[in-house]
């Protein structure tokens, strides 16, 4: 089976907002599911490179959910499970229930290439245990790690790139 990702990305980004550290999720599921049901889904064939099909500085629009990791750590932050939750509340409702989405972990620079690829698959894993464990049907979340690579910061070793972005997936 062929997997394609849709270029719509949600990221679960380390922040450090204050919101949805006091217990307060930083967005309600119903933000969620505005935001994956506004967006439109479009399917093309371009015969080309990257850069000739216009895909090479195309960011995906994201939606920023926040998600703390500590360094070297796969350990979901009280706030980070209250953001999950209003994420699996989401999952769970008629719209996004039939959607599939891949969760994808990435770190900071501060480890050895193979341990930050581990360390990305374990936290890819977690967030899909978390939310496995709210109800969300764990055939319908995909975890794959990516280490250092991709990072949104410029800095290497800078706390932001220790993450987890998730992509909705279609068939």
């Amino acid at each position: 089976m062929r997997w394609k990702t849709l270029l719509i990305a949600s990221g679960f980004f380390v922040s450090g907002s204050a919101a949805g550290f006091a217990g307060e999720a930083a967005y309600s599921p119903e933000d969620i599911v505005k935001f994956f049901s506004s967006q439109e889904a479009t399917r093309g064939i371009c015969v080309g490179t990257e850069q000739e099909c216009g895909f090479a500085d195309r960011k995906p629009a994201g939606f920023n959910l926040r998600l703390n990791f500590d360094k070297n750590s796969t350990a979901l932050t009280g706030a980070a499970k209250t953001n999950l939750d209003a994420f699996a509340s989401a999952l769970k409702t008629p719209s996004l229930a039939v959607a599939t989405f891949s969760i994808e972990g990435y770190t900071d620079a501060s480890g050895s290439d193979g341990h930050n690829q581990d360390l990305s698959n374990r936290r890819a894993d977690a967030v899909v245990a978390y939310l496995a464990g709210q109800g969300v049907d764990k055939a319908k979340l995909k975890a794959s790690g990516f280490g250092e690579t991709k990072p949104v910061n410029d800095d290497p070793f800078d706390p932001v790139n220790r993450r987890v972005e998730t992509r909705l997936v279609i068939q």
